[in-house]
């Protein structure tokens, strides 16, 4: 499946994200500020035709972790790249995966010839959207899988062929497990940001995944930190990979373009402080990371109140809901995303010039994620902290572990001068946007699509839960069971049947009252007698074919 194309209704309506993320392909890859002596892609033995496919949409020159991985992963060779958010990571695993991937035109017989497993549907968005965009003139079919939406659409675009996978653990699993997915012509496996797949608790799926695809594949693990646990992943199923470090300063840690303030802030006051921000002189796109799905609704409620374009992601919103938020976000129709960590990685949105931790992050790796938004593939960003008087131990371990050396944030306030000059903000604003800077069309303006379809979205919910599609599911033998008897009882144990549970309908909905009755209840071990006056007891199990009037009237007691 082409991410630019839908070959059915149902497949337009579960992927229309990434359908519309394909139009804004040139304004999310415009050209960015490389070394002026970085090699070309043509340089280091990219194939011709994606050099013209990333050439159209602006990009000419490799970023470092490109400039190091590609001549290595282009041999066939096995890579472990570390390397922070925000540095060409994908391009240097895809280029390679197009590379040896064959193009319809070229003799592909459909199945997927390369997969890249990731944590997040976003992420995954992501590297899809970028993948489509570099093998486009070759007419390469990239398709993204993921939970939260209908079965159908994604297995019926496996069906008409693919040549490479981008997917979640739980998705991939579902369907190669179902037969939908063959993973046994998969010739190269890319896992990126393995350590955040540790994180959500996925590496038992991913080894999973790792033991159904062919033993003589190119494997390449990305990831911006190395775990104990992501280090023995790499000894069992990786053979004599090259490892590449391409970080910022010896370590990995922010992006030297991005400045970093910290601030102490009372609870009540940041969402002052944060509408003086939102108006500082050079501001463009701005995310807004919170701890709680709650406090992110509060903020962006209080927020647009104060007439700031703004819209929330996080888990409790339904697919459909978080995908509009992203493309408002995307397009410049919103410049202000609320979002919990959820956000924090696998979202790569040109132009975010400023990240605010509105509550302070769990832990370094936490902070280093959530302001990686910013400082993106050479271009500046600002990065603002607030850190509450309960979070200063939680600060202090973050700042010492990450070298900032700013291990006592001042004391700020809406009406503190350090504010207004450290990020160039007119005195004359105030905690509201002047009418006439609300230029933004707003969340509004974006339609929300119903990205599981109308009815094969409740279908593909429900399966989700389970683990497998519903149409795959079939009748228990006790249903099977239950049916034959039902069709065998005579017309009258029917009536009086329907009569007893009208009667249990009523006697439950009194409240307060003991149901007490005088009848023979029919149970497995033979027949039981209850007096007026008495609570009848429920039968452990009824006869199911064959009741006698007994039977039935033991019915209307229960």
């Amino acid at each position: 499946m082409n991410i630019d194309e839908a070959n059915t209704a149902a497949e337009a309506a579960a992927t229309e994200l990434t359908m519309t993320e394909s139009t804004d392909t040139d304004a999310a890859a415009a050209p960015v500020p490389v070394r002026p002596d970085s090699p070309t892609f043509a340089e280091l033995g990219v194939r011709p035709e994606s050099v013209a496919a990333l050439e159209a949409i602006g990009i000419t020159r490799a970023f470092k972790i490109q400039e190091h991985a590609l001549p290595i992963a282009l041999r066939g060779a096995d890579v472990i790249g570390q390397a922070p958010t925000g540095t060409g990571k994908t391009l240097g695993f895809g280029l390679p995966l197009l590379q040896r991937a064959l193009a319809p035109s070229e003799g592909a017989d459909g199945f997927p010839q390369a997969l890249v497993v990731v944590p997040t549907r976003e992420l995954g968005l992501q590297v899809a959207r970028d993948l489509d965009a570099a093998g486009r003139t070759r007419g390469m079919r990239v398709l993204p899988l993921y939970g939260g939406v209908a079965y159908e659409p994604q297995t019926e675009a496996l069906t008409r062929g693919v040549e490479i996978v981008v997917g979640t653990p739980g998705r991939l699993l579902d369907l190669a497990k179902s037969k939908q997915l063959r993973l046994d012509r998969v010739r190269a496996l890319v896992l990126d940001e393995a350590d955040r797949m540790l994180d959500l608790g996925f590496l038992d799926d991913v080894e999973k995944i790792l033991a159904m695809v062919p033993d003589d594949r190119q494997t390449m693990l990305f990831s911006a930190t190395m775990p104990d646990p992501i280090v023995a992943l790499a000894r069992r199923f990786m053979r004599q990979p090259v490892t590449i470090h391409a970080q910022h300063d010896d370590r990995t840690g922010p992006s030297p373009l991005t400045r970093q303030l910290v601030y102490r802030a009372h609870p009540l006051n940041k969402i002052e402080v944060v509408a003086r921000i939102l108006q500082a002189e050079g501001r463009g796109l701005t995310m807004v990371f919170t701890r709680t799905k709650r406090a992110a609704d509060r903020a962006a409620e209080d927020l647009d109140f104060r007439g700031f374009a703004v819209a929330a992601v996080h888990g409790d919103l339904g697919q459909g809901a978080r995908e509009r938020a992203l493309r408002a976000f995307r397009v410049g129709k919103v410049d202000v995303l609320v979002a919990t960590d959820v956000a924090a990685r696998g979202l790569d949105v040109s132009g975010v010039t400023h990240v605010i931790n509105y509550d302070c992050p769990e832990d370094a790796d936490a902070y280093v994620h959530r302001i990686g938004r910013t400082g993106r593939a050479g271009a500046t960003g600002v990065a603002v902290t607030f850190v509450d008087w309960e979070d200063m131990p939680r600060w202090r371990l973050i700042d010492k572990t990450l070298g900032l050396d700013l291990p006592e944030p001042p004391e700020t306030y809406h009406t503190s001068d350090h504010l207004y000059t450290d990020l160039g903000i007119s005195k004359e604003m105030t905690g509201t946007l002047p009418t006439s800077d609300r230029t933004r069309a707003g969340l509004s303006a974006e339609r929300l699509e119903d990205v599981e379809g109308k009815r094969g979205g409740q279908r593909g919910r429900r399966s989700g839960s389970s683990g497998t599609p519903r149409a795959a599911s079939a009748a228990t033998p006790r249903a099977a069971s239950t049916a034959t008897d039902r069709a065998a009882s005579t017309a009258t144990d029917s009536e009086a049947a329907t009569a007893g549970s009208r009667r249990r309908r009523r006697r439950r909905t009194e409240p307060g009252t003991t149901t007490t009755a005088s009848a023979e209840v029919s149970t497995v071990d033979g027949t039981q007698s209850a007096s007026e006056g008495e609570p009848v007891k429920r039968p452990r199990r009824r006869r199911r074919g064959g009741r006698s009037a007994a039977g039935a009237a033991s019915t209307d007691s229960e």
